[in-house]
């Protein structure tokens, strides 16, 4: 189990930006069984209308029955994401298929142990970000057309982001492909550690320090409103849907000693 003097404190975000519709999803879920043991999904669903929402609504769906079976220190997280991954591609196919849509979704994923294990999976540029106080740890890489352009040298992260290509995938649930689901494991999260999931409505405005900087200093509560409403202001008319999970572990202040 985590120490008894560290606690999970934690918060969602999501905003329609200005797109007409909403197509992100957003989950954070407590085990049903199992104190200490929560799960944080970020979905982008792509596809027209009806189309993103019903991806990104499955791949949430998905998660949400899969975990409250999924047993800590018997099952195996890693191959719970995978499979959370694969069955929701699956069923995004077919609501493909059944509607004559194609809809697409992104998968940013992960599960936090009692013990203070995490794992996590993604797929597409929906990303997570693994925070000790303001500085980055890891984070997700993207399956994405810019992605290759800055692994290869061609571009910064900076031009990356400003690219008219930036919105091209290479990998992500409900593509013809079965998708890249790259997965990631912590041995143990620590004091001071974050993990933040969200949308390239978000992350598509700041850079790893400003997030680093926002997560560690407020409260998640308060982080997620600053950064939903700096990402609205910089994006000036034209952001995305946008989603995110904030997970920290905060110290339980210890009770006063009684006067003798």
């Amino acid at each position: 189990m985590l120490d008894d003097s560290y606690r999970l404190s934690a918060a969602t975000g999501l905003d329609r930006g200005d797109r007409e519709h909403q197509q992100d999803q957003v989950a954070l879920i407590a085990h049903p069984h199992v104190d200490g043991c929560v799960m944080g999904v970020v979905a982008d669903g792509m596809g027209g209308r009806t189309g993103g929402r019903k991806a990104s609504s499955q791949g949430v769906l998905t998660a949400r029955q899969l975990f409250e079976n999924y047993q800590p220190g018997r099952d195996d997280p890693e191959e719970l994401l995978r499979q959370i991954g694969y069955e929701a591609h699956t069923v995004i196919r077919l609501i493909g298929m059944a509607a004559v849509q194609e809809p697409h979704s992104t998968l940013a994923a992960f599960i936090i142990n009692p013990d203070g294990a995490c794992v996590w999976v993604h797929s597409g540029d929906s990303r997570i970000y693994h925070f000790h106080g303001n500085t980055l740890v890891k984070r997700t890489r993207d399956h994405s057309y810019v992605q290759l352009l800055v692994d290869s040298g061609e571009l910064t992260e900076a031009e990356a982001a400003v690219h008219p290509q930036s919105n091209v995938l290479l990998s992500c649930l409900g593509m013809d492909s079965e998708p890249e689901l790259d997965v990631h494991y912590i041995p143990r999260l620590q004091h001071g550690d974050a993990l933040l999931a969200c949308s390239d409505g978000l992350w598509h405005y700041f850079d790893a320090e400003e997030l680093g900087m926002v997560v560690s200093a407020l409260s998640p509560r308060e982080a997620s409103q600053v950064l939903v409403r700096q990402a609205r202001k910089r994006a000036m008319g034209c952001g995305d849907n946008l989603g995110l999970v904030i997970v920290r572990l905060d110290p339980i202040a210890p009770a006063p000693k009684s006067p003798t």
